[in-house]
């Protein structure tokens, strides 16, 4: 069985969505990241990053638990274990990861930063808006050109390139985007979307969702509780 500790966020969904597609039995656990649960004993001996998502697997690699923080990780994990979304051959895994890490290095912290200066700031800086808001754009435009020659990231075949993708891109008007001036995301979101294990994914832990924009959670996430020792 695996235990995922996580909350509905972008790189929650990602291995939300995973474990609905591998069809995998699973338990969700919501980690609060508004209230401070990230910071735990417990889920800061699974995740010392103190950053969801996190999973624990009782039945791991060599039949005995393992437990892995990091959400790229985690996805290449559950396609090792299952056989699927990662490609077969070495060429395929190589242009499967990456993607992988476009997103992980990428399209994810730099459209982070978008949500934070464009919602979470506490007051507008216009230069930090536009710096974000220009780069978000300019990945948008990436994943335009590629997907303008395949049918996924990788290629004909839907991978975990996709699935840590798809996730970030669901807050576009968030981030100050017209998703129809891609018009090929917009063509892979819609197909995206329409998966039953996507829709079943991003659905895990929603009724648990806020938007974080207290003060206390604000501190939590951004002020002085994440960096204390």
């Amino acid at each position: 069985m695996i235990d995922v500790y996580s909350w509905p966020t972008p790189n929650g969904h990602k291995v939300h969505i995973m474990l609905e597609e591998c069809a995998l039995a699973y338990r969700a656990h919501a980690i609060d990241i508004g209230a401070g649960d990230q910071f735990g004993d417990a889920f800061l001996e699974i995740s010392p990053n103190n950053k969801i998502p996190a999973i624990t697997d009782s039945d791991g690699p060599d039949g005995a638990p393992i437990s892995l923080f990091e959400s790229g990780a985690i996805l290449v994990y559950l396609a090792g274990k299952v056989g699927k979304f990662l490609g077969t051959t070495d060429r395929e895994k190589f242009n499967t990861l990456q993607w992988l890490m476009f997103q992980m290095g990428g399209l994810g912290p730099m459209l982070g930063q978008t949500h934070h200066f464009r919602i979470y700031a506490p007051e507008p800086i216009e230069y930090a808006i536009n710096r974000y808001s220009n780069e978000t754009k300019r990945l948008y435009g990436v994943l335009d050109k590629q997907l303008a020659k395949t049918e996924y990231l990788t290629g004909s075949e839907y991978t975990i390139a996709d699935i840590a993708c798809f996730p970030w891109t669901r807050s576009w008007q968030n981030q100050g985007i017209t998703l129809s001036d891609y018009p090929h995301v917009q063509r892979w979101f819609d197909t995206i979307n329409a998966r039953p294990a996507v829709q079943r994914g991003v659905a895990v832990l929603a009724d648990r969702r806020r938007l974080l924009t207290d003060d206390k959670a604000k501190d939590i996430l951004f002020g002085k509780t994440q960096y204390q020792r």
